[in-house]
């Protein structure tokens, strides 16, 4: 046993070695951290660009450590690949959704098909992108039991792995306006032509400064995607139901505004169809014959 306690000693120094190589790497590298962050705070007011730029720099430096410390515990590191292709199979079946998750984030920070700050749709769930992690990402919940696309207040954590399973529609990119439609019933004795007009000078002086906007960034866009508007103006379309004339609305509203521009819209008719005896809004009516 004399061996043993020769040994014993070169075993802990070798192992303090490593302790302190250790913490005084992972000090540095929190230390570089929090220099690099201070650095951008003063010299950016951009907070989505300063909040992705932060969590990157907490990626990088993270596998530097990892790859740095474990360079130190393993003096012999690339004596042990060949161990871990040997339990890389069972720790892929056992780890399934957390790779997955992984490549979804790879993904996400490579292809971008979206980035915080964004207003996205995957599968049912929609929302603004408010975070993005290695396993998840976060959304901030719209829709659901608010309508017209408003906040519910809910935040909504999703795999990443998700990416891959479900379609993305992401509302920012490329075209920074949706079309929204307003349908307007008035019954059959009323006078449906002049509603119409009325309708259409109501949308038409909404619309003037948004459209002219709403053209500018189509031609952007063009330039990366194929887009092609043939119009973007508003238009009204008639249609017809059993209770009365359909006159439906279509504009192109701001992706954030769809709800106060109804509002804006709706108000306006009430009050220019009240000037007209002769137009009448339908509603579920009983007559009853004798």
């Amino acid at each position: 046993m004399d061996w043993l306690f020769k040994l014993l000693p070169q075993i802990n120094s070798v192992l303090l070695y490593k302790v302190i190589s250790s913490v005084f790497i992972i000090l540095m590298l929190s230390l570089l951290k929090w220099i690099i962050v201070r650095m951008l705070e003063k010299h950016s007011t951009d907070n989505a660009s300063l909040f992705n730029t932060r969590k990157t720099i907490h990626y990088v430096l993270v596998i530097v450590g990892i790859v740095i410390v474990g360079r130190i515990w393993f003096e012999g590191f690339q004596s042990i690949a060949t161990y871990l292709g040997l339990v890389s199979a069972g720790l892929a079946i056992a780890l399934k959704d957390v790779f997955t998750n992984l490549a979804g984030w790879l993904f996400i920070i490579s292809r971008k098909p979206f980035v915080t700050g964004n207003r996205i749709q995957i599968g049912e769930q929609c929302g603004d992108v408010i975070d993005i992690r290695p396993f998840e990402f976060t959304i901030l919940e719209i829709g659901n039991w608010v309508k017209a696309d408003q906040s519910t207040g809910r935040m909504i954590h999703i795999p990443n792995c998700l990416v891959f399973t479900n379609s993305v529609a992401n509302y920012d990119v490329g075209f920074q306006y949706i079309w929204n439609e307003i349908p307007v019933q008035i019954t059959f004795e009323s006078d449906w032509q002049k509603a119409k007009q009325i309708l259409t000078d109501i949308i038409n002086e909404h619309s003037l400064n948004t459209t002219a906007k709403a053209e500018k960034q189509i031609i952007q866009a063009a330039k990366k995607f194929l887009i092609f508007y043939k119009t973007i103006t508003p238009i009204v379309y008639t249609s017809v139901l059993d209770s009365g004339v359909v006159l439906t609305i279509r504009y192109l509203t701001e992706i954030r505004k769809r709800r106060g521009s109804t509002e804006e819209i709706w108000e306006n008719i009430l009050l220019r169809f009240a000037e007209h005896d002769d137009i009448d809004l339908a509603y579920p009516t009983i007559r009853r014959v004798d």
